[in-house]
């Protein structure tokens, strides 16, 4: 969960870091954990009060736009935790 906050993990989890942010599949990895987190927060935007649709949109609103955000800024999202977690962007992948 720390994880998929932005917060740094220790020093024994940097091979899964790593591997998380370098092999094969990883913008799919990023844009599915920030729907896990999403969902719970969308849901409890809908139990706020006022009319059901309104409730609906706004919860519809938070979740695609910000899946939307995560999907666009895949790139800069991976550099930043890789520098975060002291490792080298791939080559071919620097900006």
């Amino acid at each position: 969960m720390r994880y998929t906050l932005g917060f740094r993990l220790p020093r024994e989890n940097l091979d899964w870091v790593r591997h998380d942010l370098t092999d094969a599949g990883w913008r799919t990895r990023l844009v599915v954990r920030h729907i896990a987190l999403m969902i719970p927060v969308s849901l409890a935007l809908a139990l706020l009060p006022g009319p059901w649709w309104v409730r609906l949109m706004v919860a519809l609103l938070a979740f695609m736009a910000s899946t939307l955000t995560v999907a666009v800024s895949a790139d800069d999202l991976r550099r930043s935790r890789l520098h975060r977690h002291g490792l080298e962007v791939p080559p071919g992948q620097r900006r």
